[in-house]
């Protein structure tokens, strides 16, 4: 069975794991992902004029 590529990256890290900014590589969306206990969250990561944070697809291209 073929290994299936994984759609989240992980590009952020902050206080042990509670506070991660992860990219959609289908996307470029990132995410903001906060966790504290049994509790958690997980947001767009927004730009100051309201729009989402898009990390550039030529990042992830693979047919270089």
């Amino acid at each position: 069975m073929a290994k299936k590529e994984k759609r989240f990256e992980k590009v952020y890290s902050q206080d042990m794991g509670s506070v991660i900014i992860l990219v959609d590589k289908q996307t470029g969306v990132n995410y903001l992902f906060g966790q504290s206990g049994y509790a958690g969250g997980l947001t767009p990561l927004l730009k100051s004029d309201g729009t989402p944070v898009v990390t550039p697809m030529s990042r992830y291209d693979t047919d270089k």
